[in-house]
């Protein structure tokens, strides 16, 4: 882990998007765009607006790999860094000292270890007896075994949000506790070491505060220290909820750009500036990352893994070697793509003020990572790569210290596995003994291809809601997306917690169960059925033979290019009863507990609202199934959307599906119009929206003030309108008051956002109205989701059973 930089700085400028890629193979930009592109004065391009084929749903599926291009003999014009064992940890200090442009340092001075190169980064981990806990991280220039610098937190207490607490109607405490006066004149916390080497030191800061009757704010800083960039905020704060309020959720996903995408064409990451602007009116206590929160592809493209890539043959790239020097310079690329990546604003600056929790997806590794044929996902590089982001994605985004080595191909024994940390990766580096918090479920054993344990997370959001988040990247296989065994150990967790909060007299009322991707989404078996069929084997000879039909082609593996993509969805034909598992599962605890639960899921670069709901002829009111289910389908924040053909087929797909025999699925006609006074849909496609978006969620508190928008109901004029009346519909039909307008005229729209008091989840999903803006302007579609209670199915004889959202019929419902 002791490596060095690269001698020619290839990826080391920290301004450098080293996803930018002039290759026109797989993630190609259409011939007009190149034209476009050499003329003097180029301007950002329109959306791609073909429709009526199937060729953009190819390409789009393909979007984020791309073939390098020039030279084919060893990596182009990138240069291999120093191998950490080849040199005394003097010379390595001494290269350290003198490196020009190294995450943001100068180079004109040794590190003193004061120099925070990125962050800081805010995590929220979990509340316990009546406190907040979360953690901030800072990567320092320089570093090892002996401590250049101990940088120390100072927290503040800066006052109840009276605004907020305004809003709601909320009647709290008058003045401050001893807590909250100590708090006010700061609160110092020491930095821990999670790892160093001679490059940068990892510290973090764990801090932790008490939960007030009112909304408070927060503000901290890092005294004495220098940042490497001027947007970073020396004093970031953030916000608390009141005990007796949930959290204001944002969610967003695919956080970044596919190799060669033309990020000019996209005005950059404008949407952060958005969220920016809704966390300055009315602040988000929580963001929540549903994977691929920085896109690592361009690794293979103008990164170590070039050579690796240029090999044609995939059984000798199968068999290419990961040794300690290819590993060195792997760990430099990730760890300076993180830095620049977590550095660039506008995402810099949410990112030091809005508590995140994250999950991983493929490209937090490398693009399709898990879904490719086994033998070659065993091989070597793939091991090894793994290993290195998972490094990065403890340090980074889950701010837990990492293993002390990762896989090498020079440090096996003869059954190819490690024996234990590798000396050569541990020269003048320190790591942190291993820790978890109570918020984690570790898996039991470790994945097939990254050699470590699943971390899946529950975690309370405040006073009635519960996030559950599953880690479907670290055991996946192109068969599995999670091991039986990690299943059963989610669900016990996720029963005793939800019992627990039962018995202290505080339910979770809604659930929010965060996934890598959609679970409730179209499914594309038509596509696989063809891709699988005998009529590819001849193809697949020609292409081994001559080349014939190279784009079809994985580069990787030498399969069928696109079945990586789809075997990747839970949708997939091999994902089939797993997925039942889980939903079925999942609606058991619902019913158990009287607990809403609903799905976030991203991945597939549009925007969608799923549902999982019993079969209408069941004559089940929302209100009461324990089977409806809501899927926001909320991607990408940053990365470009699919063209609108591929959102055309995809709604022509979006069909009445049935999960088994009591419940059925479809997406909801959630777009009444297309954001702005743009056309990107078809006219018959009201349920998929090719736009970058995030989402936000927020409770209709039972404590807000009672208005005349209580809720949904006499907002949409349906007040004293009965539940019944939408007994019996199906999913292409409103199947509650809170469905009734969704979209741009619903409450969860507008200001009324989170101001009912029913209790209820309040939904909106805001669009990029203009790729071209760099403002990032959204408009704004919304929902409700009811609270679920619950009634047990009545036998002979017997009146209905609720769940258990009381300490009272607890017992009864256990006993059943």
């Amino acid at each position: 882990m002791a490596s060095q930089h690269s001698a020619d700085g290839q990826y080391d400028d920290p301004e450098r998007n080293p996803h930018a890629s002039a290759s026109r193979w797989r993630h190609q930009e259409s011939s007009a765009f190149r034209r476009h592109a050499g003329q003097a004065h180029p301007q950002a391009r329109d959306p791609v607006s073909t429709e009526g084929t199937t060729g953009d749903l190819a390409n789009f599926l393909n979007s984020s790999r791309v073939e390098p291009t020039g030279e084919t003999n060893g990596g182009g014009n990138f240069q291999p860094i120093t191998v950490a064992a080849a040199v005394s940890n003097g010379e390595q200090q001494q290269q350290q000292d003198g490196a020009d442009a190294d995450e943001g340092g100068r180079g004109e001075l040794p590190a003193d270890g004061k120099e925070v190169v990125c962050g800081p980064l805010l995590n929220y981990r979990r509340m316990e007896q009546n406190r907040w806990y979360g953690s901030v991280l800072v990567v320092t220039k320089g570093g090892g075994q002996d401590v250049l610098y101990q940088p120390s937190l100072v927290l503040r207490r800066v006052g109840e949000a009276a605004s907020v607490a305004s809003q709601n109607g909320v009647n709290g405490a008058v003045g401050q506790d001893a807590n909250a006066v100590a708090a006010a004149q700061g609160t110092q916390f020491e930095g821990q070491r999670l790892y160093s080497d001679p490059r940068n030191t990892f510290w973090v800061f764990t801090i932790d505060v008490p939960i007030e009757a009112r909304e408070v704010k927060y503000e901290y800083e890092i005294p004495d220290v220098r940042y490497s960039r001027e947007h970073k905020p020396r004093v970031n704060s953030f916000f608390i909820p009141a005990a007796d309020e949930s959290m204001r959720v944002m969610f967003h996903s695919c956080n970044g750009f596919s190799v060669g995408t033309d990020e000019e064409a996209f005005s950059g990451a404008p949407l952060w500036k958005d969220v920016l602007r809704k966390h300055e009116r009315i602040p988000f206590h929580v963001m929540l990352g549903g994977g691929d929160q920085i896109y690592n592809d361009g690794i293979r493209v103008n990164g170590p893994l070039r050579q690796w890539t240029d090999i044609r043959n995939p059984k000798k790239r199968a068999e290419f070697p990961f040794p300690e020097s290819l590993r060195a310079e792997c760990d430099d690329y990730y760890l300076k793509n993180y830095i620049r990546w977590y550095n660039s604003a506008p995402f810099a600056l949410a990112n030091g003020q809005i508590p995140q929790v994250n999950i991983w997806d493929d490209h937090d590794i490398i693009d399709g990572f898990g879904s490719y044929v086994d033998n070659f996902m065993r091989c070597d590089v793939f091991r090894g790569i793994g290993g290195t982001a998972h490094k990065y994605y403890l340090l980074f985004q889950h701010h837990l210290p990492p293993p002390p080595s990762t896989y090498t191909s020079d440090h096996v024994d003869a059954n190819g596995d490690s024996p234990g940390p590798d000396p050569n990766q541990l020269i003048n580096t320190f790591v942190a003994e291993p820790t978890l918090g109570h918020q984690y479920i570790r898996g039991l054993k470790p994945g097939p291809y990254v050699a470590e344990h699943s971390l899946n997370m529950f975690t309370r959001l405040g006073a009635r809601m519960a996030m559950l988040g599953i880690d479907a990247r670290t055991e996946r296989t192109r068969h599995q997306v999670n091991y039986p065994e990690t299943y059963k150990l989610i669900f016990e967790r996720l029963r005793k917690e939800l019992a627990d909060a039962v018995s202290s007299g505080r339910p979770i009322k809604h659930l929010i169960l965060l996934l890598g991707i959609p679970i409730a989404y179209p499914r594309l078996t038509w596509l696989e059925n063809i891709l699988r069929s005998p009529i590819i084997g001849p193809i697949k000879f020609l292409h081994r033979r001559f080349g014939v039909g190279g784009g079809l082609f994985n580069q990787f593996d030498g399969s069928v290019d696109l079945l990586d993509d789809l075997d990747d969805h839970y949708t997939a034909k091999t994902h089939k009863t797993e997925r039942r598992n889980l939903v079925e599962g999942l609606q058991k605890i619902a019913a158990e507990f009287s607990v809403r639960i609903t799905i976030l899921g991203g991945d597939v670069h549009l925007a969608a609202l799923g549902r999982f709901y019993s079969n209408p002829k069941l004559k089940l009111p929302v209100e009461k199934d324990n089977r409806y289910m809501a899927n926001v389908v909320s991607s990408a924040i940053v990365n470009k959307p699919p063209p609108q053909a591929v959102a055309n087929l995809l709604a022509r797909r979006n069909k009445i599906h049935h999960l088994n025999g009591q419940t059925d699925e479809t997406l909801l006609d959630f777009f009444n119009k297309d954001p702005g006074e743009s056309t990107k849909t078809a006219d018959h496609n009201h349920c998929t929206m090719p736009s970058r978006n995030f989402a936000m969620l927020t409770e209709n508190s039972p404590n807000n003030a009672a208005t005349s928008t209580n809720g949904e109901a006499s907002v949409d004029g349906l007040a004293h309108e009965a539940t019944t009346s939408f007994i019996g519909r199906d999913g292409h039909s409103e199947m509650h008051r809170g469905e009734v307008h969704a979209g741009t005229k619903h409450k969860s729209a507008s200001d009324g956002h989170g101001r009912g008091n029913d209790g209820s989840l309040d939904i909106r999903i805001n669009v990029e109205i203009d790729q071209h803006s760099a403002e990032g302007e959204t408009e704004a579609y919304g929902l409700t989701v009811p609270l679920l209670q619950y009634e047990k199915p009545a036998t002979p004889g017997s009146r209905p059973v609720t769940g258990r959202s009381t300490q009272a019929n607890s017992e009864v419902a256990t006993s059943q």
